[in-house]
């Protein structure tokens, strides 16, 4: 079996703090489990973390952005 290499790597976004970002990436395999961590730590859906996956394409959604989010 192939192995899931990304066809899209995350890019850099800016956000205004208060406001949200959404990060994308792109699978070359679709439905591919995502795991969304920053640095060292696993990121869980919340209020403030909301993931989404349509097919390859794989989102992260970070609400009321704050600079500790960089």
């Amino acid at each position: 079996e192939k192995p899931v290499l990304f066809k899209q790597e995350l890019q850099n976004e800016e956000a205004k703090e208060g406001k949200q970002v959404k990060l994308t990436c792109e699978l070359s395999k679709p439905d591919t489990p995502v795991k969304w961590m920053k640095g060292d730590t696993v990121l869980y859906a919340s209020e403030k973390y909301e993931f989404k996956q349509h097919g390859t394409v794989a989102e992260l959604i970070i609400r009321d952005v704050k600079s500790i989010d960089a």
